[in-house]
């Protein structure tokens, strides 16, 4: 079998979230080759998945999408997706990087993104893109303005019944389209691979996310979405509007007992945004936030707080466990009231809402030698004076793969990482590579 060919460009991105995008952006409006490579079948990242961001309450699409369409039509920038990063290593003063793109099984060249596959197909899946409150076919296009508008097949899912084949008016569906291997060169390399939430896995005390009416944050961003799975925010369990709502703040985030005792930093302020957002859409329910301290750390996140509070949100100082359901569906909350007289306060809502904490959304272990500390993120020797630089020459960190952080500093970081690689660049271009390399 032969080799594959390798790609040539001046920098290789790994992840295309708003960091990603910001690296990459800027360092190809300074004339640089840059190269994305992102393991989902669309660009964006996290944040394309929000619904607004604090503390403007500006929409996190109408932010996204411009930066994902300059990206995807600017001529010094190729997008790889739906790819996986096997190996980054440096061969003959250059960075390598070995993909393996998986199989859509449609044509990306040949699809128009008409969708007239995903209307024919009589499969339904739980759509993850929407919380699980709603369903995709097993052939789809992500989401609406998604990038690329290219439709893939889940193998997982699929009967292959044929009828997205005879449908298809390019003839773009291939059941047999197999990985292909991909070797991209360059010389720097930025990681922008982003973040997941903690896993609820071994924590009884909310119920090991079986529990009916308790859902995360990141599927409330999907309730309270103008294009969310119900156009409003509703019970998941019965479709009834919830009077009462409640947030767990620091679940299993600053919590040794699964190895998570770190700050999340943006849980505060994301449970703030979504509180307000539910007070504004349902002006009579009730809206609590159980607390151990609120951390608002950015410019204008105290007075957003406070403007919380102005709106009638209730804070409670505790740390309360999920006792089950109420036969009306409802959640039982147990916990000590720490500011009065310390005793067991039971309490019901009708949805609670758990604040999960960050975790690092990628590891090199196995792939490059870039270092990690403690925490799983990757290591960054000179934290407070250059929070881009890792260990490895030529090779720069931006956004919440370097530890967790909001947009605007996963944007003003992404900005710092593309300075460092275009400097970095330079130096390269005017033959300084061994005064680099030797530093």
């Amino acid at each position: 079998m032969d080799k594959p060919s390798a790609h040539e460009y001046d920098a290789l991105v790994v992840g295309s979230g708003i960091a990603g995008l910001e690296a990459a952006l800027n360092l190809a409006d300074q004339d640089f080759k840059v190269a994305i490579v992102e393991r989902d079948a669309s660009i964006g990242g996290k944040m394309i998945r929000l619904s607004k961001v604090f503390p403007t309450l500006d929409c996190a699409s109408c932010i996204t999408t411009p930066k994902m369409a300059a990206a995807a039509h600017h001529p010094n920038i190729t997008i790889y997706t739906y790819c996986e990063l096997r190996s980054l290593e440096r061969q003959d003063n250059r960075l390598v990087a070995r993909l393996r793109q998986k199989p859509r099984y449609v044509s990306v060249e040949k699809c128009i993104g008409c969708r007239q596959c995903e209307y024919q197909c009589p499969v339904m899946v739980p759509d993850a893109e929407q919380g699980g409150f709603a369903a995709r076919k097993a052939i789809y296009i992500p989401f609406s303005n998604a990038i690329p508008q290219k439709a893939l097949i889940d193998a997982d899912h699929c009967i292959l019944c044929g009828r997205c084949a005879k449908v298809c008016p390019t003839k773009a569906v291939n059941y047999l389209e197999m990985p292909e291997d991909l070797v991209l060169q360059s010389d720097a390399a930025i990681i922008a691979t982003g973040y997941e939430v903690t896993p609820l896995a071994n924590k009884p005390q909310y119920g090991n996310g079986s529990l009916a009416n308790v859902i995360t944050a990141m599927q409330m961003e999907r309730l309270l979405a103008p294009h969310g799975p119900y156009n409003r925010l509703l019970r998941p369990s019965d479709g009834k509007q919830p009077d009462a709502v409640a947030y767990i703040q620091c679940a299993a985030s600053r919590d040794q007992t699964v190895g998570i005792p770190y700050c999340s930093r943006v849980c505060c302020m994301y449970t703030i945004k979504q509180a307000m957002l539910i007070s504004g859409a349902l002006p009579l329910a009730d809206v609590t936030v159980y607390y151990i301290d609120i951390r608002a750390f950015g410019k204008g996140y105290e007075q957003f707080f406070q403007n919380a509070q102005a709106m009638g949100i209730q804070f409670i100082k505790a740390k309360p466990a999920i006792a089950g359901n109420a036969v009306d569906g409802s959640v039982v909350l147990r916990y000590e009231a720490q500011e009065e007289d310390g005793r067991i306060v039971t309490a019901q809502h009708d949805l609670v809402v758990l604040s999960l904490g960050l975790v690092p959304g990628w590891s090199p272990q196995g792939v490059c030698s870039l270092a990690c500390g403690a925490d799983g993120f990757i290591k960054t020797p000179q934290p407070k004076i250059a929070p881009s630089l890792t260990e490895l020459p030529g090779v720069f960190v931006a956004g919440a793969a370097a530890g967790p952080k909001d947009i605007v500093d996963s944007i003003a970081e992404a900005g710092g990482a593309a300075m460092e690689a275009a400097n970095y660049l330079a130096t390269r271009r005017r033959g300084g590579s061994a005064l680099v390399a030797a530093a």
